[in-house]
């Protein structure tokens, strides 16, 4: 029963600050766009990026 008097307090802290941290990432916009990142995810990036310094001309003498 001792152990309440430390419990429940903690709690109601811990509750205190998670409600907090949700109320601060709806008010800086944490939410305002849910679908964006994974739409981006999906979204097929056909340009091919060759590795810093190395040209066409050195990929295509490397695949002789």
């Amino acid at each position: 029963m001792e152990s309440m008097y430390i419990l429940v307090p903690i709690s109601l802290i811990l509750g205190a600050v998670i409600i907090y941290f949700f109320w601060w990432s709806g008010k800086t916009g944490q939410f305002d766009d849910l679908e964006g990142p994974a739409h981006r995810i999906l979204m097929d990036d056909d340009n091919y990026h060759e590795p810093a310094g190395q040209t066409q001309a050195d990929t295509a003498e490397s695949d002789d």
